[in-house]
């Protein structure tokens, strides 16, 4: 028995999920535990009747609703890898991802009509069983007459591995790679007392209502909504953000645990004051965020506004290590991400020596998970050293009480004259500037220095973008960095390339800036660019 046949049998008619719309529709989809278990259950009886074997993979191109759950729990029961892909995803990407996978069979929805078709007409999952949920789509078979074969809860059979998820990692410095780990026996499951370290930490418990205002494709909203029902309590999940809608869902279902990216923090902010105050949050405990390193100010007005219950986690998909900071510690530390949980941090250079506190390095993890990238065994190796530490390629410095401070991405550090320059840092900066709502910084091609500092703003609501403008965010910047981190030229843009997890994709503003000198870079960023040159 698993976990969610055993709170099915324990608490059947228990909400296990909610599916509010936050565009309002008049009753909300409350899935109990007992038909989850019920769907998961004839599902896995579908999943094994085609044919597939422990160890096989499927894809899951499905947005935010009870199919990605059932399926998620089926392919777990079937010995199965599964594949949540992103509904943003271009053909081909998705061609790239079902092939890398090796996937067995591709399950979508009508809400996805539009890239369902192009991919069938793509020609690029011929000869790869595809299904869609509800009405079906042309070019797919119906998900719902595959079910009508398995019309009731069968045993299934006892010898199969534990499956699990097979995700890929968010691709902000290239193609997304896949994490794939060993699957587990499946006496694993029945372990009903088994609550992760990082849960317990949080206080997830059995009464625990947990939102996901995020896309469960991605691993972290993933893996709090599936632990949340491992653990017999109930989530409400959005079909897409709105930041009223997620505070008016706090209030509605008595939300206790949450989990942000710091983009949805800024869109809370920007709410009316009389928005904000509307709700009753009284019930709301814990606000995780991890997936992009959040502005301090941004952090604090959150603080202000919600009360010291916000929690900050370093991680990623790969888990080799993290960190964790509340908000008492933060207050302390200000922008660190906290302190090693269950593993060593460490900051190396570049020959693997540590580096002196406060000094910048390379950030190592030891007694983290092992993991392997699929069909890359290169950049796995990268990823470990010769003592097993692993990496998730970030730099960063540890404070004299061994709080985390990161700098940036390896990837994304700015060689300038020889001198290393961290565009985290130079961000941080502009943030403070009160025209500024979002910047991005860049090392762009200089003929004479390699790289030059270059500034992506998108100017707040009350500014007006400018060749003055620019002038004055370089002087602000002058008056805070040294000379070498100084933008040599900014320009202004409606809007910045972000993941759907809130991570800055500085390769995208980069991709643009490869063949041309800075300032001249300028006008081929978005809309409004206006360069403006340091002297």
């Amino acid at each position: 028995m698993d976990h969610l046949a055993r709170w099915a049998a324990e608490q059947p008619d228990k909400v296990a999920a909610w599916f509010p719309d936050a565009e309002a529709t008049p009753d909300d989809a409350a899935l109990t535990y007992a038909a989850l278990d019920a769907r998961a259950n004839r599902a896995a009886q579908w999943l094994i009747g085609l044919g597939l074997q422990p160890g096989d993979g499927i894809c899951l191109l499905l947005e935010n609703g009870p199919a990605m759950l059932e399926l998620a729990y089926a392919a777990r029961r079937a010995g199965l890898y599964y594949t949540p892909l992103s509904t943003h995803l271009r053909v081909p990407e998705v061609a790239y991802m079902l092939a890398d996978s090796g996937a067995r069979l591709l399950v979508t929805s009508p809400a996805l009509a539009a890239l369902a078709a192009a991919v069938q007409e793509g020609g690029i999952a011929e000869g790869l069983p595809r299904f869609a949920t509800g009405a079906g789509l042309p070019g797919y078979q119906s998900y719902e007459a595959a079910l009508a074969a398995y019309p009731a809860p069968a045993e299934l059979p006892g010898d199969r591995p534990l499956g699990r998820e097979f995700l890929y990692s968010s691709g902000t410095t290239g193609l997304p790679k896949g994490i794939r780990r060993d699957l587990l026996p499946g006496d694993r499951a029945d372990k009903p007392d088994w609550t992760p370290n990082w849960l317990r930490a949080y206080g997830f418990a059995r009464d625990s209502v947990y939102l996901s205002p995020a896309p469960l494709y991605h691993a972290a909203p993933h893996r709090y909504v599936t632990r949340t029902l491992d653990l017999g309590g109930s989530v409400v999940v959005m079909r897409k953000f709105d930041a009223e809608a997620a505070l008016a869902l706090i209030e509605r279902f008595g939300v206790t645990h949450s989990q942000w990216v710091p983009t949805m923090f800024v869109r809370l902010l920007g709410l009316p004051e009389a928005t904000r105050r509307r709700h009753d949050l009284s019930t709301h405990r814990v606000a995780i965020h991890a997936a992009a390193p959040c502005p301090v100010a941004v952090k604090q007005a959150m603080i202000d506004w919600w009360g010291p219950i916000l929690v900050e986690y370093y991680a990623g998909s790969e888990s080799v290590g993290g960190t964790v900071i509340d908000s008492h510690e933060w207050l302390a530390h200000r922008g660190s991400v906290g302190r090693a949980f269950d593993s060593e941090v460490f900051i190396l250079d570049a020959a693997g020596e540590q580096v002196p506190q406060g000094v910048i390095g390379n950030v190592w993890f030891r007694n983290g998970t092992r993991f392997r990238y699929h069909n890359a065994p290169e950049k796995t190796e990268a990823a470990f050293d010769a003592e097993g530490r692993g990496t998730y390629g970030d730099l960063g410095h540890l404070d004299a009480d061994g709080y985390l401070y990161l700098s940036d991405r390896r990837a994304d550090l700015i060689l300038s004259g020889g001198v290393n320059v961290y565009p985290w840092e130079i961000e941080q900066a502009l943030a403070h500037h009160p025209a500024v709502a979002e910047v991005a910084v860049v090392g762009v091609p200089h003929p004479e220095f390699g790289e030059a500092v270059h500034a992506v703003v998108r100017a707040a609501d009350d500014a007006e973008p400018g060749p003055a403008l620019a002038t004055a965010l370089i002087a602000h910047c002058r008056e805070r960095l040294a000379g070498p981190k100084c933008p040599r030229s900014v320009e202004f843009a409606d809007s910045l390339p972000r993941s759907e997890t809130g991570k800055l994709l500085r390769r995208i503003l980069k991709e643009r800036y490869l063949a041309t000198p800075a300032p001249q870079a300028a006008p081929h960023a978005a809309s409004q660019a206006t360069p403006a040159t340091a002297g």
